[in-house]
């Protein structure tokens, strides 16, 4: 398996509203690749934001089955895929502005 580029290791931010909650605290989370690990993760954010990642926790979250309703009472099924996500913690006092200039 060949490494991953820094740029390729973090596909999103996560901006929900547990998410935004865990922000006072210097912990954000992210869509990463499937397969980054946490040295991986840790070294992209700190390249990225250019702050000093304390810690990650990752955490792999199933795919599932969901019910879509399309045209005249058609019940037919869709998925969601799976997904992992990165929990960063930040050193004190860094920060990172995930909503930029708006």
């Amino acid at each position: 398996m060949p490494a991953l580029h820094h740029t390729e290791v973090l596909i999103r931010p996560i901006i929900t509203e547990k998410s935004t909650d865990l922000t006072p605290y210097g912990q954000y989370v992210f869509e990463v690749a499937m397969n980054a690990n946490k040295k991986q993760i840790k070294d992209a954010v700190e390249r990225i934001f250019d702050v000093e990642v304390e810690s990650v926790n990752t955490h792999i979250k199933k795919p599932k089955r969901r019910r879509v309703y399309r045209a005249q009472r058609s019940l037919q099924y869709g998925r969601i895929g799976a997904m992992k996500k990165a929990i960063v913690t930040l050193v004190p006092g860094d920060t990172i502005d995930i909503f930029g200039d708006i």
